[in-house]
């Protein structure tokens, strides 16, 4: 019976939707961390008898048609690219983008990540790097006897040193945009690859050309919404419910076919 089959189609779909909502859960803390969103798209469909195909001798044809669908595969799984709250950290080396793109981070093979999380440290060479040392792709060195730093929205960061009033420039933040984000490839760690689906970086200065702005002092908080989530989790428990009970059903007729003598 295709009933039992395409109840299982349901039933896996609803499940991989829980595992993605419960991936949002998760990082509903994670800085930069934007939400993601399960879409799904039927499966073939059985052209039993088709729309328009001839229906008599007479040579009337169906309006409709008899077309069996046979359940529902998971298409994609998606970013969703609002832009998140901005939250004040006061911190010399956490940076914000308010607006499109990303900060390039240098990844030990030599390519080069993307990611929206701007907490960066100071490693002990004084260059700028991720929590887990994987440096700026911009190279910026804070000198060691530097009081403080600061950066405008263009990405310039200054230098400040006791008995120097002016700030002295070190270096600049780069912000690449790319044509299609949600095919960027998340790796973990809050970075994101390069792909075919993404297209090429436009890199340029912040502010410019569509790119995001820079904000120093502050930190992008995650897209997630709890109570959405909390109700697209109830929405995919009850699907899943509703799926396992046509299982439940098919089965009972097909014990009934089974049990006619």
């Amino acid at each position: 019976m295709r009933a039992l089959k395409i109840a299982a189609t349901g039933m896996d779909a609803q499940q991989m939707r829980v595992e993605v909502i419960s991936n949002n859960i998760a990082n509903m803390s994670t800085t930069g961390y934007k939400a993601r969103r399960a879409d799904f798209a039927d499966l073939h469909y059985q052209q039993v008898a088709s729309p328009g195909s001839l229906s008599s001798r007479s040579g009337t044809t169906l309006a409709t048609g008899v077309q069996l669908g046979l359940g529902v595969r998971a298409a994609s799984v998606s970013m969703l690219l609002a832009q998140g709250s901005i939250e004040r950290t006061s911190q010399d080396f956490d940076f914000a983008l308010e607006g499109d793109g990303f900060f390039q981070i240098e990844l030990p093979a030599g390519d080069i990540g993307y990611t929206r999380d701007g907490s960066f440290k100071l490693s002990g060479e004084g260059l700028l790097v991720t929590s887990e040392g994987y440096p700026v792709a911009d190279q910026i060195t804070v000198p060691e006897d530097a009081r403080r730093i600061s950066a405008n929205a263009d990405g310039e960061i200054y230098a400040y040193f006791d008995g120097q009033p002016n700030g002295q420039l070190i270096g600049s933040l780069t912000v690449a945009g790319f044509i299609n984000e949600k095919g960027l490839e998340a790796i973990g760690e809050n970075l994101f690859r390069e792909t075919a689906a993404s297209g090429a970086p436009t890199v340029g200065e912040p502010g410019q050309d569509g790119l995001a702005r820079v904000r120093q002092g502050y930190l992008e908080q995650s897209t997630v919404d709890v109570v959405t989530e909390i109700a697209e989790l109830i929405e995919a428990q009850r699907g899943y419910e509703m799926n396992s009970k046509v299982i439940s059903a098919a089965d009972q007729m097909l014990g009934a076919t089974v049990q006619i003598r």
